[in-house]
């Protein structure tokens, strides 16, 4: 399957779950079984309850999905999320 086939639908995380799974309500009211892309896990972006995110699905299984892009915060004075990694 390619990638012009996936479907891209924008939703909110509602609920974590174990092993790296969410679940996500996306903007038509619909919930799905939803899990971070491999660049995500990558770059150690982390997705918390609440967040906006974009979420790829297949045609064939509308009931799961992978979460490719997390949206920055509606919040303009909140400013990065605090890191508790420092390098030296």
């Amino acid at each position: 399957m390619s990638k012009e086939d996936m479907i891209e639908l924008e939703g909110v995380v509602i609920e974590m779950l174990p092993e790296s799974r969410f679940r996500v309500r996306l903007d038509n009211n619909m919930e799905i079984l939803a899990y971070g892309s491999g660049k995500m896990k990558m770059h150690r972006i982390r997705v918390l309850l609440g967040d906006r995110v974009t979420v790829e699905m297949s045609p064939y299984d509308l009931t799961k999905g992978r979460i490719n892009f997390r949206h920055p915060t509606a919040n303009p004075g909140a400013g990065p999320r605090p890191s508790h990694h420092h390098r030296r």
